[in-house]
C-alpha cells in the first residue's frame, strides 16, 4: 500500500507562457463547519514567477496557503509541486520538497541571533544535525552561507543582536533569510510588510524585488504598491473562490476588481 505521504507523478502542466507549473492547486475546497473558507480553488504558479494573490479580508487567501503548505487538511481537491501530488503529505516533508513560506505573523526565536538563527536552519538544511549552530566556526560553508544570507537581507548590522531588540521590519527580513535558507524552489510569502513601520518598508520593499529569479514566488499582500511592482501574474480571490487573473495591467483596469475593492475602501490604481 502507498504511504500517503508518498507523492504520485502526474504529467507536469505548462502555463500560458510557455514555462512549467511548479505548484497548482485543483478544484482546492475547505469548509469549516457551514463556512466555505476556499471554494473550489485552481491556481497554476509557473516557474520562475512573480505572482500575487490578493483579495478583501476574509477573502481567503491564507486559508489557501495554508492548505498549499499542508497547515490545514484541505475538504476536498489535490497539489501538485513540480508535477508530484503532495496532497496528504506532512508539512515538513513539503519543505524539503522545496515548498516553503513566511507568516503573517513572524515566529522567530526571540533569543537567538539572525547569525544563529541562519546557521541553525542552514545545518538542518544540509543534514548536520540540530547542534552545528553552536560551534559556528566548525563548519566554514554553514557561516559563508549565513554570511551570504545576512548581506542579502540586509541584516549584517543586527547580525549579533537577539531577535527580540531587532526592529520590526528586520524581523520580517530575517523570516524570508530563513525561508531562503531552506532552499525553496517556491516561495509563498503571506504579507511580508504587514505591521511594518513605514521607515523600514523601503528596504523590505526592495529586498522582495531582489529574491533569486529561480525561486518562484507566490505573494499575499493587500500594499497594492508593492503587487503592481512586483507581481508578473495576479489571482484575485473574493469569498474564497477565483474572481479573475490576468497581468498587472489586466487586473487594473477590471471593472469587476474596483468594485470589490471600492467596496471595501481601497483604490486600485491603473498602471
Amino acid at each position: 500500500m502507498m504511504n500517503k505521504n508518498t507523492p504520485t507523478t502526474t504529467t507536469a502542466v505548462t502555463s500560458g507562457h510557455g514555462l512549467p507549473c511548479v505548484l497548482e492547486t485543483r478544484n482546492m475546497l475547505k469548509k469549516f463547519g457551514g463556512i466555505t473558507a476556499t471554494d473550489h480553488v485552481n491556481l497554476k504558479l509557473r516557474q520562475g514567477a512573480r505572482h500575487a494573490l490578493i483579495g478583501p479580508n476574509g477573502a481567503g487567501k491564507t486559508t489557501l496557503i495554508n492548505l498549499m503548505t499542508g497547515v490545514l487538511p484541505a475538504t476536498a481537491g489535490q497539489i501538485f509541486l513540480e508535477g508530484q501530488e503532495i496532497s496528504h503529505m506532512a508539512p515538513h516533508l513539503r519543505v524539503r520538497q522545496g515548498l516553503v513560506r513566511t507568516f503573517q505573523i513572524n515566529q522567530l526565536f526571540a533569543s537567538m541571533t539572525p547569525l544563529e538563527t541562519l546557521a541553525m536552519v542552514i545545518s538542518q538544511q544540509k543534514g548536520l544535525g540540530v547542534r552545528a549552530w553552536q560551534a559556528l566556526g566548525a563548519k566554514a560553508n554553514v557561516v559563508h552561507r549565513a554570511e551570504e544570507l545576512l548581506e542579502l537581507f540586509h541584516l549584517q548590522a543586527v547580525h549579533d543582536k537577539v531577535t527580540a531588540q531587532m526592529p520590526y521590519g528586520k524581523r520580517r527580513l530575517l523570516e524570508m533569510a530563513i525561508a531562503l535558507a531552506c532552499e525553496p524552489r517556491v516561495l509563498l510569502l503571506d504579507e511580508p510588510v504587514a505591521g511594518v513601520p513605514a521607515g523600514e518598508r523601503e528596504e523590505l520593499l526592495r529586498t522582495v524585488a531582489q529574491l533569486p529569479k529561480d525561486v518562484s514566488v507566490l505573494l499575499i499582500e493587500h500594499d497594492m504598491d508593492l503587487v503592481f511592482d512586483f507581481a508578473d501574474t495576479i489571482t484575485v480571490l473574493v469569498n474564497g473562490a477565483v474572481l479573475t487573473e490576468g497581468t498587472p495591467k489586466d487586473i487594473a483596469n477590471d471593472a469587476q476588481v474596483k468594485a470589490v475593492y471600492l467596496g471595501h475602501g481601497e483604490e486600485l490604481q491603473d498602471v
